[in-house]
């Protein structure tokens, strides 16, 4: 069994969309490119079938990883999380004390993480730096430039 993956309801959804149109829409076309480049005559010096191949192959891999991930996701309640601390699904404001900068960051899955909505992964620097703080904390995260210092701000649920 692979490592339990926590999703919010629209990030599972996310996942489960993809992985049908991965079913549903490109592996028949995988097929039918197969198909079609088998018709082209000699198999043995046909570049086309090994390209459509190996694509099937390619896709058959991405679609087995995301039923695994699929299979291994549980929901969070995030009305039953304690917002005295930072847990994955939490909303965190921190203030860098080197400038006084502001940012506020969600906690999510490395699958739900896209940093131009604000959403970083738990699995990141960042993300292992903040988790377990609370308000009032300060969180010192390795980085490639060293460590840096953040005040732990805020901490909510959205």
């Amino acid at each position: 069994m692979g490592k339990v993956n926590y999703y919010t309801a629209e990030g599972l959804q996310k996942l489960k969309d993809e992985l049908n149109h991965l079913r549903d829409v490109e592996r028949p076309k995988a097929s039918q490119a197969i198909a079609e480049a088998r018709d082209k005559g000699d198999l043995s010096e046909n570049a086309e079938y090994d390209a459509a191949k190996e694509a099937q192959g390619m896709l058959e891999m991405r679609i087995s990883q995301m039923e695994e991930l699929a299979s291994n996701a549980r929901i969070i309640d995030e009305s039953q999380l304690d917002t005295s601390k930072v847990l994955v699904h939490s909303t965190v404001k921190i203030k860098n004390q080197i400038n006084g900068m502001e940012m506020t960051y969600k906690l999510v899955a490395q699958n739900e993480a896209d940093i131009k909505t604000g959403k970083i992964s738990v699995d990141s620097p960042i993300g292992k730096g903040l988790l377990g703080k609370q308000v009032g904390d300060v969180a010192e995260i390795q980085v490639p430039k060293g460590a840096m210092k953040f005040d732990i701000i805020e901490i909510t649920r959205d």
